[in-house]
């Protein structure tokens, strides 16, 4: 819970999604959970590939994905 709190404020992908989600209307608790569960993710994916975070990672593979 308070690490997700603290990457909202910090990690630029995470504070992206956390205000896409406020802004259509979610409850603030429920958006540090969406927030936490998302966390959960990017450090299992660090985990298991062995490399560092990147956050320009889904935008090189969206550029290549649609053709930009």
């Amino acid at each position: 819970f308070m690490p997700s709190m603290v990457a909202r404020r910090h990690n630029p992908i995470l504070r992206q999604f956390a205000e896409r989600l406020l802004a259509n209307g979610m409850a603030k608790r429920a958006v540090i959970s969406a927030v936490t569960h998302k966390l959960a993710h990017l450090i299992y994916g660090v985990i298991r590939t062995g490399k560092p975070f990147d956050a320009n990672y889904l935008h090189k593979n969206l550029a290549i994905q649609d053709g930009i």
